[in-house]
């Protein structure tokens, strides 16, 4: 997909306003520069009246206005919520929730993945949507549904469960030894005793099961089978169009579904962006990061993000002047070759209608929103294909792992206060904030291009995993990996002989015990000559605080205080020609910060810029021989930061030589001169 620029639209729901309504849209939109629309969402029901009945007329006029204002169409295949006829008729479709409770018609994300009137209306649908507009020339990119999530725990899908099971383990003997199911006789003796992990069995609540491995394994299955219900149009699309372009919108750091898997069969990332106004800049970079990774640096659309506010978060505050544009260019800076929001204009009723727009319920042009908007516009037409496909080079990964997160989280212990996602983010802000590029690797990707690998919290050890690493840090990375890493096996077994388990001669140690205390409670680590500066470091952390006995490792930092003040909380092997940090505990934000420019200086891990001010942060998109640095203020205020080279703004066309200003929440999209 290529437009020539940056895509610049959105979600677009004419179905819900009178025709005239759509000719004044359209107007508004070619004043603000959206070039791109994302169509027929939600209408499921307007296209599929009855079982035996299609009506695309509205869509063909929807198509055909569009196409005539020379705007291109993301179209939508309408599967994100079924129709009260199928949901009366055919109840199966329906889901049943984590209580066991089957749901009524109602919603979105309502549809059972494993449901046999889903699977033959979806493809049904897709197949004709596919043959009516293959050939038509406003047509550039698929969406399918719309933020697939939840699981269902009906009966069709603990049918589907078992038979799922069967095909990974063979044999019962292989399930009960991979879940310890002799643990409180939980031993299955027949593939129908199997019943699915909710609230009526063994699975409490997100952080609270009995049996981990069942719950792993169905956490497993749910983001399989509920990918099936995206291939089942996917596969439909592609029979008609084998050409076509095909996504579905993901939503960042989600738990249910492992998007690490979904990418192999989704043709480009899309995700939507809704931070809430405490979020940080780091924070929102990280998931931005996640999404650009998930197809090896391939850029991503930006395919929600709103104008405003939202209108689902307890307190739906608005975007402050010079946000949305400053969020936007974040997108694009971090990998997005698109840019598009929810929604373009305001809903008059139901769930959405105190959600932003471009277009406010006032209608108006001369709103402050929609002037941002079209002002974003005029930029995104100035830049062109400039950037277009341009990709961000990274010498650091860290280690992003669904499977780690499910399996950390579902244990009973060590800790309530334990988050997976706070702790990948606690190492990822110290490199953003350092102006150094991250990519956010997993079980299968490569490791060759790297320096330095950080994998917080590498819970569960996929098989290959331990030797990819060795051999990563043996030819000369630098592995960076902390508590509660290499505890267990892909089915959540502990290793026999504790953690690290098959980490431990690459670490050089081995843990003999794990404290864990609440979050407010914390310890110091105590730094001597290691960070160059000073002689002695103090920093605190909190939450675990593995002890530690070393065998071919060194210690570079100790615990202060407790029983076990004196004992390594900071250690570095030597490992081939390269070597593996293990940090004992969660470690604060000084720390972290020191390390990192520790670990950069070491492994000759440049930023992007040097003297950039606090708050201001760069990144750098590089195709054809050409670099684009994105510069992005943060900030309240003006800041002024030096330059070794002179450079050209490509938004305002000013030139910069010696130093740059840039205003409060300001952005430059510039290339040296």
């Amino acid at each position: 997909m290529n437009l020539g620029k940056i895509s610049y639209g959105g979600d677009w729901n004419p179905e819900q306003w009178d025709r005239a309504v759509w000719d004044e849209d359209v107007r508004l939109f070619k004043e603000a520069g959206i070039d791109f629309l994302s169509i027929n969402i939600f209408a499921w029901t307007l296209l599929q009246p009855s079982e035996d009945t299609f009506d695309f007329s509205q869509l063909d006029e929807i198509f055909a206005l569009l196409h005539a204002n020379n705007i291109k169409i993301c179209l939508a295949t309408s599967t994100a919520a079924h129709p009260a006829w199928m949901a009366t008729k055919y109840p199966d479709i329906l889901r049943v929730d984590h209580q066991g409770r089957k749901r009524k018609f109602g919603d979105r994300h309502n549809s059972c993945p494993s449901s046999s009137a889903y699977a033959t209306f979806a493809p049904k649908l897709a197949t004709a949507l596919a043959t009516r507009y293959q050939n038509h020339p406003a047509l550039e990119l698929w969406h399918i549904s719309n933020e697939f999530g939840g699981s269902c725990y009906c009966e069709n899908c603990e049918k589907r469960f078992r038979v799922w099971l069967q095909q990974q383990y063979i044999t019962l003997e292989a399930l009960n030894t991979a879940w310890n199911a002799t643990f409180w006789s939980q031993i299955i003796t027949d593939w129908n005793e199997i019943v699915v992990p909710n609230q009526l069995s063994v699975q409490w609540s997100d952080r609270g099961t009995a049996m981990q491995g069942l719950a792993l394994d169905f956490m497993r299955f749910n983001s399989e089978n509920i990918l099936g219900m995206y291939n089942l149009e996917y596969d439909a699309i592609k029979a008609i169009i084998p050409e076509a372009m095909i996504t579905t919108n993901m939503m960042g750091m989600y738990r249910p579904l492992n998007y690490r898997k979904w990418a192999k069969r989704i043709d480009v990332i899309a995700w939507d962006s809704y931070p809430s106004p405490n979020h940080s800049a780091a924070q929102t970079a990280l998931a931005h990061d996640l999404m650009r990774s998930l197809k090896d640096g391939q850029p991503f659309l930006l395919m929600e993000q709103t104008p405003s506010q939202t209108n689902w978060q307890p307190y739906n505050a608005l975007k402050r002047p010079g946000v949305m544009r400053l969020q936007s260019w974040q997108a694009v800076a971090h990998g997005a070759d698109a840019i598009m929001f929810f929604q373009m204009r305001r809903s008059i009723g139901a769930g959405e209608k105190f959600h932003g727009a471009v277009i406010e319920h006032s209608g108006r042009s001369d709103t402050r929103v929609f002037q941002e908007v079209a002002a974003l516009g005029r930029e995104l037409q100035q830049l062109g294909n400039k950037i277009i496909g341009s990709r961000i080079q990274s010498d650091v990964a860290i280690w992003f792992d669904w499977e780690s997160w499910w399996a950390v989280e579902n244990s009973l212990g060590p800790s309530a206060g334990l988050h997976y996602t706070e702790e990948i983010a606690k190492y990822h802000t110290a490199f953003h904030d350092a102006n150094i590029s991250v990519d956010m690797i997993g079980p299968d990707s490569s490791l060759d291009q790297y320096k330095i690998l950080v994998a917080p919290v590498l819970y569960l050890l996929q098989p290959g995993v331990n030797e990819r690493i060795k051999t990563f840090v043996d030819n000369g990375g630098t592995l960076v990996t902390s508590f509660l890493s290499g505890v267990a096996d892909q089915n959540d077994r502990v290793f026999p002989g504790g953690p690290p388990g098959l980490l431990r001669e690459t670490l050089g140690l081995w843990v003999e015990e794990i404290d864990a205390l609440p979050p407010e409670q914390h310890n110091t680590m105590l730094v001597q000559n290691a960070f160059g500066s000073r002689s002695n470091y103090e920093y605190t952390c909190n939450l675990l605080f593995a002890i530690v006995r070393l065998e071919t490792a060194e210690t570079i930092a100790t615990y202060g205080q407790d029983f076990y003040a004196g004992t390594p909380v900071l250690t570095r092997n030597q490992f081939g020609a390269g070597q593996a940090w293990f940090v004992a505990s969660s470690p604060d934000s000084n720390f972290l910060n020191d390390f990192v420019q520790h670990l950069c200086r070491e492994n000759n891990v440049q930023p992007v810029m040097q003297g950039v001010p606090t708050g201001v942060k760069v990144t750098k998109r590089s195709k054809d021989g050409h670099d684009y640095y994105f510069i992005l203020n943060h900030t309240s205020s003006t800041q002024t930061m030096p330059l070794e080279k002179p450079m050209r703004d490509l938004l305002s066309g000013q030139t910069f030589t010696g130093s740059l200003k840039i205003e409060a929440r300001g952005v430059l999209v510039a290339e040296a001169i």
